[in-house]
């Protein structure tokens, strides 16, 4: 009972403990990407990832804390084609690991802490063809063959520099052919002769070792393999350690590569008498080697008349003494047949006549990123010196006189291509010398301002970038490609100048847009590159680039590089996707409706002004605002009128036959103002209305249906109200002539509409027997 308690009890661990690892593990090693790759590297993992799917075809799990390679990790990824397991600290591998991975082609278990090597390990990879095992820690490959079912590897890369110290027999068996092959082996000091054997062909075997004597025994196994030989880190200080090197003049060996290699001026010649022994040797390649020495050598250098050593190339060769150097005598047979050389880096300051005449074979020539100055370089190319050189490479010396450099160069007549870049010239002169037949000519980042006729008018491809140019107004009528990137020019150079252009580089510059016109012009071109450029992206630009897909199809780079500068609304925007507002494309027509829409609007406003009166009401509420601010009427003040009398113009009759001669004619007088008869002559109205009113003791509306129609009662009404009747509430007198339906007054009578709800009012009676009882009523409201 116990037992099945543990069991469940472990059972529900698993459940709960699995997920939640996965998760960890997917929140640590994001999804795939399109291409099924998943990149899990840098991410501290200590497993390999569970969650890892069948659609898996590459995978990084590069610089994590991975210590253990499980069984069933790489169950479920059977469809992997590459596993990146470097730079962890795997130091235990399951058997079968890898029995799923059939499909596997590539697998790098290398920097880890791998102390044995398991065949079972690579025993089910049948598709596998790179491995790389570099950096463990094993002394040995193990006692049984590692390799022996990997019949389609073709790169493979083992050994450590700090344990590996053997390699035996069986250790290749099963590999017959490899286009790549790299042994570590700093502390390799047993190898037993032919284990190298059961390999029949190397493209390129790469050794890091520095036992010249194991060397030997390897490179004896190598003679009918290996085609390109790399040798690392190894030290020639004497001539009996360089005869190690013998064997490679008995092989097909046609190339070899030195790098980080030691030599002295007593080795040095007797690997060259090596090579030239060697009859299928075509390239020797030198990378950050040493030369303890100035070129004085002992040794007569002899050359196999059947040796076909073409090719020469060094790179940052490092020589102490170099200004001591000897002018290289005796290697005047070695170069003979030499086509292509590439001295970069070097230190070289002078070629000596004598060595230059007789590369008689020479065709490529590369002296980058040395010391040339012009004197010397007049010096080296003397007259008869390369005789059939077709390629300089000058870049980056200490030239500074270009028409100097041209005469020195000038009597090559077979030159085409010619690269002086990276020079100081500056300022050039109005004509210079060059060689009849130069086709291809760099002359940039050598701080020119101006181009003149001084550059050669044979040209067919003409680099002028990174320089300080802001034209370009040189005529070449041959050029069909022009690089001029990284200058200062601001419109496509003019076609009349280069009538016969193919490719045009000029990213980097000023330009802010071109003309269809501009672009026609270059009737031949295949090939526009002006991105990174500072684009105004008007509506003409936009419309040309956007909808021309004549023009998008020779474009370089296009959309990613080319970018809009202004207008700000969408500066930082790819011209492909950049839209402009209607105001912004059509500034004029734009302007031109706002204004005419305007103008239509002020006219409108004019002619409804004009029509109702506009005018005469502003000015009439200006006054009302006057009035209004005006200091309230004294208790005390005289008045010339007992009242002021407003109505309709319609009710006339009945205030002048029937109001003024019961009122004015009466004892005691009242004295009335109406506007018919007192109102101040050439006065404005509205004056007379204010004026009127506050020389009245009384204000008498004489209401009707015609004063509530009529606009001048309104305001003298609302005159009357704003300045006496919230002043005094008896200043105001009101006659109803006849009955006015309260619903029947305009809402633009509300002032009247709260006097009579708040103030009594006369009604005019029909019958002639109440009409004195209406008189005596009214003359006792205007005396109160």
């Amino acid at each position: 009972m116990t037992k099945q308690i543990c069991r469940v009890w472990i059972f529900c661990v698993v459940l709960t403990t699995n997920p939640s690892d996965e998760k960890v593990t997917n929140q640590l090693c994001p999804s795939c990407d399109a291409t099924h790759f998943c990149d899990c590297s840098s991410r501290n993992l200590s497993t390999i990832p569970s969650g890892l799917t069948i659609d898996v075809i590459r995978l990084n799990l590069s610089y994590n804390s991975i210590k253990h390679v499980r069984e069933n990790d790489f169950k479920r990824s059977v469809n992997l084609r590459v596993l990146l397991l470097q730079f962890n600290q795997i130091w235990t591998i399951d058997n079968g690991s890898f029995i799923f991975l059939r499909k596997l082609e590539h697998l790098d278990l290398s920097n880890n802490k791998l102390t044995n090597l398991s065949p079972s390990w690579f025993g089910h990879l049948f598709s596998l063809r790179h491995l790389n095992i570099q950096g463990n820690l094993y002394s040995t490959l193990g006692d049984n063959p590692l390799f022996s079912n990997l019949k389609t590897l073709r790169s493979l890369h083992l050994g450590n520099n700090n344990s590996f110290s053997a390699i035996r027999k069986q250790d290749f068996d099963g590999i017959t052919v490899l286009e790549q092959l790299e042994i570590h082996g700093q502390r390799l000091r047993q190898y037993e002769s032919g284990s190298l054997t059961t390999v029949n062909n190397i493209s390129h075997i790469i050794l890091n070792l520095n036992d010249v004597q194991v060397l030997s025994l390897m490179l004896e196994d190598l003679i009918n393999s290996a085609i390109c030989l790399e040798l690392r880190k190894v030290a020639f200080r004497t001539p009996d350690e360089s005869s190690m090197l013998e064997p490679m003049s008995r092989s097909i060996m046609e190339k070899l590569v030195l790098k980080n290699v030691l030599f002295t001026d007593a080795s040095i010649a007797r690997v060259l008498n090596i090579l030239g022994q060697a009859k299928h040797f075509l390239e020797l390649e030198m990378d950050n080697s040493v030369l303890q020495g100035t070129g004085l050598w002992n040794e007569q250098i002899e050359i196999n008349r059947e040796s076909s050593f073409e090719v020469l190339t060094i790179r940052s060769l490092f020589i102490e003494k170099f200004y001591l150097f000897s002018d290289l005598s005796g290697m005047e047979n070695l170069i003979v047949n030499i086509i292509k050389i590439t001295v970069v880096n070097t230190n070289v300051f002078l070629v000596p006549c004598n060595i230059a005449r007789h590369f008689s074979s020479l065709l490529y020539l590369d002296l980058s990123e040395n010391l040339l100055a012009d004197p010397n370089l007049k010096h080296s190319s003397c007259e008869g010196a390369w005789p059939l050189l077709q390629t300089f490479n000058l870049s980056q010396n200490s030239l500074g006189d270009l028409g100097m450099t041209g005469q020195s160069l000038s009597h090559l007549k077979h030159l085409t291509h010619l690269d002086i870049s990276r020079n100081n010239f500056g300022q050039i002169p109005e004509s210079c010398q060059w060689p009849e037949n130069l086709k291809y000519f760099n002359i940039s980042g050598s701080q020119i301002t101006t181009l003149t006729p001084c550059v050669p008018q044979t040209l067919e491809i003409l680099d002028v970038s990174s320089n300080n140019l802001n034209d370009f107004r040189l005529k070449l009528p041959f050029l069909k490609e022009l690089y001029i990137s990284k200058n200062n020019l601001k419109t496509l150079p003019a076609t009349v100048y280069i009538p016969d252009l193919v490719a045009l580089r000029i990213n980097r510059n000023k330009l802010t847009s071109f003309s269809k016109e501009e672009f026609d012009s270059f009737r031949k071109m295949e090939t526009l590159d002006a991105g990174n450029n500072n684009f105004i992206c008007s509506c003409e630009f936009l419309a040309l680039i956007q909808y021309q897909e004549a023009i998008t199809t020779v474009l370089a780079n296009w959309p990613e590089n080319y970018i809009c500068d202004s207008p700000s609304s969408v500066r930082g925007q790819q011209v492909k996707t950049a839209r402009l507002s209607v105001f912004e494309c059509h500034t004029v027509l734009a302007v031109s409706s706002v204004c005419t829409v305007v103008l239509l609007v002020i006219l409108l406003i004019v002619i409804l002004g004009y029509k109702f009166h506009m005018l005469w009401y502003m000015r009439m509420t200006w006054a009302w605002l006057q009035a209004k601010r005006k200091p309230k009427k004294s208790h005390n003040q005289d008045f010339s009128y007992d009242a002021f009398v407003s109505y309709s113009e319609r009710d006339t009759e009945w205030v002048e036959n029937l109001l003024v001669q019961e009122l004015e004619y009466s004892a005691p007088p009242f004295k009335l103002c109406l506007h018919k008869r007192d109102f101040l002559p050439g006065k404005w109205i509205i004056d007379n209305i204010i004026d009127s009113i506050e020389k009245s003791r009384k204000t008498l509306f004489v209401l009707s249906e015609h004063f509530v129609q009529s606009e001048w009662c309104k305001y003298e009404l609302d005159f009357s109200h704003f300045r006496l009747f919230d002043e005094n509430n008896d200043a105001a007198v009101l006659i109803l002539l006849e009955p006015i339906k309260e619903q029947t007054i305009p809402k633009r009578f509300c002032k009247l509409r709260k006097i009579m709800n708040t103030k009594t009012y006369l009604e005019w009676p029909l019958d002639e027997n109440q009409q004195q009882i209406f008189w005596n009523s009214l003359k006792a409201a205007l005396k109160s």
